[in-house]
């Protein structure tokens, strides 16, 4: 099967980027070919500038797009992120080249500015379902009303061209709770699929999670994954022998270090296989972000390595974490701070991390692991193709 990737690479790389390059490598391994068309958002403001006035339609994108859908022949298109430079516009290149087409929402950005349901610090709706014009008035795309309005022009330009829903097929949707969201904006229900992200297995761990007194928080250290509600409700335990160790970086990486909070690390960004390292040895991870985060890859990573975890108790992360989260009941309003303070506490009974480790590991071989991402990848490839590239397709492993 050959299978035609679009995506616009983030600048600072993220769990897109990792979905991307983790489906390629899968479909590779197992025999497809994978072109990939990517491209760049300019980081200087000139051409930054002249891209974001592209963005609601980039012709030259689209020719781009169909002339690589002549050379290359896909049976099938898989495009994910196309914000900004290489705009809507492929969709439509690819559907007048007459591609099949599929498109991963990693965010909610045919619904909104930003991409994310936030506003001031908290979820919000206001453009679900409706226009997209108000994410203007709020700036919500970081905070610039010129690119809110290529954000939001972006939206309502492809709404009444139909570009999407004229040009893809399936869409997927990485959760049952961003597939209820993309249904509530207006995106036909029976054309949109849930298929979860998969991450790689680091293997079972040697101990059991209560062995270890390392609490984990792994990703950007940004007010919207909720990082300073966690040293806030730290700072609440008072005494206590657990360590918090944070990985990653981020804008708030000097002003939560200066708050020098004893039994807190701040490690900086780590290789994957250093992560997956103090995974592999932690008592446990939190992820506790404050907007409508659509899978959380962390969150499969800390399972895949048997290590219980704790989210938000709506959302997708919990939706993901099942058995694995250690405070999933409860008031859905609770303060995040209060929320993070009281399952930290919970987390000190060994019993039930243990539990929670084991069966987070058990749900990601059953729902998270590469074989099983590979099988609901060609079953959607399939779907939207039907038998044409049968023939071509690589024989079982065994030769079977």
């Amino acid at each position: 099967m050959r299978v035609l990737q679009l995506h616009t690479r983030y600048r600072q790389a993220g769990g897109e980027d990792q979905v991307v390059a983790a489906e390629a490598e899968v479909l590779r391994t197992a025999g497809h070919e994978v072109e990939q068309l990517v491209a760049e958002n300019p980081d200087s403001p000139g051409p930054a500038a002249a891209a974001l006035v592209s963005s609601p339609w980039n012709a030259h994108r689209r020719r781009a797009v169909e002339r690589a859908a002549v050379r290359f022949r896909p049976h099938v298109a898989h495009v994910h992120n196309t914000w900004f430079a290489l705009s809507p516009s492929v969709v439509e290149g690819l559907h007048a080249a007459g591609v099949p087409t599929v498109m991963t929402l990693h965010n909610y950005r045919l619904l909104c500015a930003n991409g994310m349901l936030l506003r001031s610090g908290a979820p919000c709706v206001d453009c679900v379902g409706g226009s997209p014009w108000p994410g203007v008035r709020h700036r919500c795309y970081r905070g610039s009303a010129v690119a809110s309005v290529a954000a939001a022009a972006t939206i309502a330009y492809n709404r009444r061209r139909d570009t999407w829903e004229r040009g893809v097929r399936v869409f997927l949707a990485p959760t049952e709770f961003v597939r209820d969201r993309l249904v509530e904006g207006g995106l036909p229900a029976d054309r949109i699929q849930v298929k979860p992200h998969f991450v790689a297995d680091p293997g079972p761990r040697t101990g059991c999670p209560s062995k270890s007194r390392t609490v984990l928080h792994v990703g950007r250290l940004s007010a919207d994954k909720g990082t300073p509600a966690l040293l806030d409700a730290w700072a609440r335990l008072g005494s206590t022998d657990l360590e918090l160790v944070c990985i990653g970086d981020g804008p708030l990486r000097e002003e939560l270090g200066a708050r020098k909070l004893r039994g807190v690390r701040f490690l900086g960004s780590l290789p994957p296989a250093r992560v997956r390292e103090w995974m592999l040895r932690a008592r446990l991870l939190v992820a506790a972000p404050v907007w409508y985060e659509t899978f959380g890859l962390v969150v499969a990573e800390a399972m895949a390595a048997g290590l219980p975890v704790i989210v938000p108790r709506t959302g997708a992360l919990v939706e993901v974490a099942g058995g694995a989260a250690v405070e999933p009941d409860g008031d859905a309003g609770e303060p995040v701070t209060d929320m993070l303070t009281r399952s930290l506490r919970r987390a000190t009974d060994d019993g039930l991390v243990d539990a929670a480790g084991a069966l987070g590991r058990s749900r990601y071989l059953a729902r998270f692991a590469p074989a099983d991402g590979l099988a609901r990848l060609l079953d959607v490839y399939r779907s939207v193709i039907g038998p044409a590239a049968d023939a071509e397709a690589p024989a079982p492993a065994g030769g079977e």
